[in-house]
């Protein structure tokens, strides 16, 4: 396994740009999986970034760590699909929320896993890395 594809197994947030009304970047924080070479990220088709992607599903994204040596980050640019059929939504989204909880058991994991009804799946087609 690549030193990118480690580093983006380990970190536990995504900043995701989408584009918003009038064409400006709409960025926010996600918590994220990544396997296969995609990043899936759970959402709700009510907030703005599903919205964006619905229209326009060019995106872009930066993992990145360190204020001082080492530091380290991936950016990225792809194309996001929306996984909409619940069958495939569930397993994704839970294996999502285990990296964040030790359990689904959990109340905010259970309100979070409850609250997602759409998967964002990112295909990366051109990858930046950076280490200083």
């Amino acid at each position: 396994m690549s030193k990118q594809d480690e580093f983006l197994k380990k970190q536990k947030i995504l900043h995701l740009a989408t584009i918003g009304k009038n064409k400006t970047p709409h960025i926010v924080p996600v918590w994220y999986r990544y396997s296969a070479k995609k990043i899936f990220i759970g959402a709700n088709t009510r907030t703005q970034k599903v919205k964006n992607i619905q229209k326009n599903n060019k995106i872009s994204f930066c993992v990145d760590q360190g204020i001082n040596s080492p530091i380290y980050g991936v950016m990225g640019q792809g194309t996001a699909n929306l996984i909409l059929e619940q069958n495939k939504i569930n397993p994704i989204a839970k294996k999502i929320l285990l990296r964040y909880f030790k359990s689904m058991n959990n109340k905010s994991a259970k309100e979070l896993f409850e609250d997602t009804n759409c998967i964002i799946e990112i295909i990366p087609e051109k990858i930046t890395v950076w280490s200083y």
